[in-house]
């Protein structure tokens, strides 16, 4: 892709997301992340109701009385992006790449994070950390995330999501907000990493995925390859059978992810490359509330 090119398809996808952040979710976006974080403001006695888990032992040491920390809502965020860079998020049947779309999801959320005064970071991860983007606020920072979305060539094409929260919860020492975007295919196992990452931040996933992963059309003898393995396998549509076992593969590993999600009391939502994204997120904000 050359310059012109590219920044034309910046452009295009500044033009249609910011209008998107603008015109529906500001609003949205600023009732349901805005004042979850909170910092540190100052000590004063204990007084009778408060939590005891909120006692600064070292002061009441000092002065021989409790007294308890008292913490107000920040009035900005950081907002961070984990992006699944993976090869298994560049492919698509439909009218746009996985990978695209999580791309213009993506915009959308930095463009509403800049109009509410936030800053906004990324972190791109296959199964190693491939690229950190520290938090900044302004057009200017977004235009060059979304420019390394569309440019940026990964040196791995595995997934390992466990790894990229750990990173997160270990670089971020500020609580912030977390959108994970992935179509999570991966076999690593990263439950525990989410759950200790959501008790020190407000994590929310999305999950992206094209319709032929949900039910494989009847369409004959195809060759397939794993674009993360590079295995190719030929695979009969013809068969009744193999398409159910297809159709039965993909509810159990949703429940799988359903249950991941639940016990780390993370909000998440599935998006298909064939819907409209923007109900999708509403839909994940809603549910916030």
């Amino acid at each position: 892709m050359d310059t012109s090119e590219l920044l034309k398809k910046v452009r295009k996808i500044e033009i249609k997301t910011r209008g998107l952040s603008n015109n529906i979710f500001a609003g949205q976006y600023h009732s349901v992340f805005k004042g979850r974080g909170m910092a540190f403001s100052e000590v004063r006695e204990y007084q009778y109701g408060d939590d005891i888990r909120d006692i600064d032992w070292n002061v009441t040491a000092r002065l021989n009385k409790p007294y308890v920390k008292v913490f107000e809502e920040e009035r900005e965020l950081t907002v961070m992006l984990l992006i699944d860079v993976s090869a298994s998020l560049d492919f698509g049947t439909q009218s746009q790449l996985k990978k695209d779309m999580q791309t213009e999801i993506a915009a959308t959320l930095a463009f509403s994070a800049i109009q509410n005064n936030d800053k906004i970071g990324v972190l791109f991860f296959s199964d190693r950390i491939e690229k950190f983007i520290p938090p900044k606020k302004g057009r200017s920072h977004v235009l060059y995330i979304i420019r390394e979305m569309l440019y940026f060539t990964p040196q791995s094409k595995k997934t390992n999501i466990g790894n990229a929260i750990e990173f997160l919860t270990s670089a971020i020492k500020r609580r912030c907000t977390v959108f994970l975007m992935s179509d999570f295919y991966t076999r690593d196992n990263f439950e525990n990493a989410l759950t200790i990452c959501n008790r020190k931040h407000d994590v929310a996933a999305i999950r992206i995925y094209d319709p032929i992963a949900k039910e494989l059309p009847n369409i004959g003898l195809v060759k397939i390859t794993d674009a993360e393995t590079g295995h190719e396998m030929y695979l009969d549509t013809n068969s009744k059978k193999i398409r159910q076992s297809h159709n039965d593969y993909w509810k159990r590993r949703t429940e799988e992810l359903d249950n991941i999600f639940a016990k780390s009391k993370v909000d998440n939502v599935s998006i298909s490359t064939d819907q409209d994204y923007v109900k999708s997120l509403l839909r994940l904000f809603a549910r916030r509330r």
